[in-house]
C-alpha cells in the first residue's frame, strides 16, 4: 500500500514518529541542575600574605558553609555561594588570630560573614569553569572572578580547586600597607555531596 505520493505507507509512519520524537525531545523541561552541599570534612579556605621583613604568612578560615547548584550539560546554569564566618581565621597564634579578627583587618565583631555568591558559571574546557560573582568583605561588595578546577570523584562527590588574589585595599583593609602587601592570595579546596 502506497500514498497519493507513491512514498509506502510505513515510511511515512515512521517519518512521523520520527519527527514527533524529535520534537518531543525539543520541548521536553530540561533537567534542572542538581543541588550539592559543601563537605566541611574535605574543604579548606586558605589564605597568604606578604609583609617586608617577615616569611610569607599563612592560616586559613575554619567555618564556612557553601552551596552548589551543578548542571554538568549546562555549566551556565550552574551557581554557589559560600559565607565565611571571619572569627574563625587561624594562622596558628592566638595573639596574631586576636589582631587579624579585629578592626585592622577582618572587623569579625562588625562584619562576622564574608560572603561570595556567584553571578554566571562560563565553561572553559572539560575540566575548568569560570566562576564570576560578588565577594563581599568588611561590607563592601566588588566582583570577582575565578578559574574552577573541577573533578568528579568516586561516591558521588566532586572536587574542585581554585585560586585568585583580592587586592584587600578595594574593601577598605589598609592596615600595615605598604609593609604588609596589598594582595591575599585565597587558595580554595573543596568537595560537595548531592543532595
Amino acid at each position: 500500500m502506497t500514498t497519493q505520493s507513491n512514498v509506502p505507507l510505513w515510511a511515512s509512519l515512521l517519518r512521523a514518529a520520527l519527527t514527533l520524537g524529535v520534537l518531543a525531545q525539543a520541548c521536553a523541561p530540561a533537567a534542572a541542575a542538581a543541588n550539592w552541599r559543601i563537605d566541611p570534612t574535605r574543604t579548606q579556605i586558605a589564605f597568604a600574605i606578604d609583609a617586608v621583613g617577615y616569611p610569607r604568612t599563612r592560616g586559613q578560615f575554619r567555618q564556612f558553609t557553601g552551596r552548589i547548584s551543578l548542571d554538568f550539560a549546562r555549566p551556565e546554569k550552574s551557581a554557589v555561594s559560600f559565607h565565611v564566618q571571619s572569627q574563625s581565621v587561624d594562622a596558628g597564634s592566638t595573639s596574631f588570630d586576636d589582631y587579624l579578627r579585629s578592626d585592622a583587618f577582618l572587623n569579625s565583631s562588625r562584619f562576622p560573614s564574608i560572603d561570595f555568591v556567584s553571578s554566571s558559571v562560563a565553561k572553559v574546557d572539560d575540566h575548568t569553569v569560570r566562576v564570576t560573582g560578588q565577594l563581599t568583605l568588611l561590607g563592601v561588595t566588588h566582583p570577582l572572578t575565578v578559574d574552577v578546577a573541577v573533578k568528579r570523584e568516586s561516591g558521588g562527590r566532586v572536587a574542585f580547586s581554585a585560586k585568585t588574589d583580592i587586592n584587600r585595599l578595594e574593601y577598605g583593609m589598609n592596615a600595615g600597607f605598604p609593609l604588609v602587601s596589598r594582595d591575599v592570595e585565597l587558595v580554595i579546596s573543596s568537595a560537595a555531596i548531592e543532595l
